[in-house]
């Protein structure tokens, strides 16, 4: 069972900076490989970054790498999006995922938060 809360979401300017926190609850969490997704009104929800239960290796969309850092503290048992020089196109619901694949595609996690809006404007 592996409980997942996001926050940190709000309003900024394109060019701002943002952070995103996916507190996470559950015995099972130091093993589970983490992601963040995002869904924009209307579209798909798409991956945005993952990051595996050891050694923390990092993967990104294309459209957020060199922008966005995705890292945790297994400790803390916190998920992190860094999120630098954001775009009107990164306005989305943002959702923290968990499961014990990795994977870029929705199916495979079996574990999701409700989502943290984040909106750039311009």
């Amino acid at each position: 069972q592996v409980q997942l809360v996001e926050s940190g979401g709000g309003l900024v300017q394109a060019g701002g900076s943002l952070r995103l926190s996916c507190a996470a609850s559950g015995r099972t969490f130091s093993n589970y490989h983490m992601a963040w997704f995002r869904q924009a009104p209307g579209k798909e929800r798409v991956f945005v970054a993952a990051i595996t239960w050891s050694p923390g290796n990092t993967f990104y969309a294309d459209s957020v790498k060199g922008r966005f850092t995705i890292s945790r503290d297994n400790a803390e048992n916190t998920l992190y999006l860094q999120m630098n020089s954001l775009k009107p196109e990164d306005t989305a619901v943002y959702y923290c995922a968990a499961g014990p694949h990795l994977s870029i595609y929705v199916g495979p996690y079996g574990y999701w938060g409700q989502g943290t809006q984040v909106t750039v404007s311009s």
